[in-house]
C-alpha cells in the first residue's frame, strides 16, 4: 500500500511551534493550494485547498524559525485521520499531511524581507557557500562554489537519458 502526499502551496499564517509532553517539538503549518479551470460557461475557476500539516522534530523548529505566512513550501509526507471526542461526546475527525519533508522554495531573502526580518536570513534547504557569509543583498553576484560555479548552473542533465550511466540518476 502507499500513503504519499506532495503538495506545493503558500502558508496561510505563521507556524505554530509547540511540544510534546516529552519535549519533542512539533510545527503546525496551513498550507493553501490552488487551481483554476475553465466552466462549461468558459468563465475561469480558481479554487482553493487548504492542508493541516505537522511537521516534527528539528524540521519543526527549522520551519517555526525561517517560515511565515506566505512563504512557498514543498511539503511530502503521508495522510494521517485523527478522531478524537469533543465536549458533547460527538466523535470528530480531522486529517492532516504528517511531513517527512518539508522544503522552503522562496528565494533567499524574498520571504525574509516580507517577514520583516533582516538579510542575514539563511534557507536551511540551501546552504550558503563557504565563506560567504549568507548575505544576499543589493546587486553582489550570486554565490559560487569553489570551481566558482553557482548552486543553480550544476543541476545536472535535463533528462536521465542525457546522464553518462544510469546509475547516476539521483531515483
Amino acid at each position: 500500500m502507499l500513503n504519499k502526499v506532495t503538495i506545493i502551496g503558500r502558508l496561510g499564517r505563521d507556524p505554530e511551534l509547540r511540544y510534546t509532553q516529552s519535549g519533542a517539538p512539533v510545527a503546525s503549518l496551513n498550507v493553501a493550494t490552488d487551481e483554476s479551470y475553465t466552466d462549461r460557461d468558459g468563465n475561469k475557476v480558481e479554487r482553493t485547498e487548504w492542508h493541516r500539516v505537522s511537521v516534527f522534530q528539528r524540521q519543526a523548529e527549522s520551519c517555526a524559525n525561517y517560515l511565515g505566512k506566505g512563504s512557498l513550501v514543498y511539503v511530502e509526507g503521508s495522510l494521517t485521520t485523527r478522531k478524537w471526542q469533543d465536549q458533547s461526546g460527538q466523535d470528530k475527525y480531522s486529517t492532516e499531511i504528517r511531513a517527512q519533508r518539508v522544503l522552503f522554495l522562496d528565494r533567499r531573502n524574498d520571504g525574509a524581507r516580507a517577514r520583516g526580518m533582516d538579510e542575514d536570513y539563511e534557507n536551511p534547504a540551501r546552504p550558503a557557500a563557504a565563506g560567504q557569509g549568507g548575505r544576499a543583498g543589493g546587486g553582489q553576484q550570486p554565490q559560487q562554489d569553489k570551481q566558482g560555479r553557482s548552486p543553480q548552473e550544476d543541476l545536472g542533465p535535463a533528462f536521465p537519458s542525457e546522464a553518462a550511466s544510469m546509475d547516476e540518476v539521483p531515483f
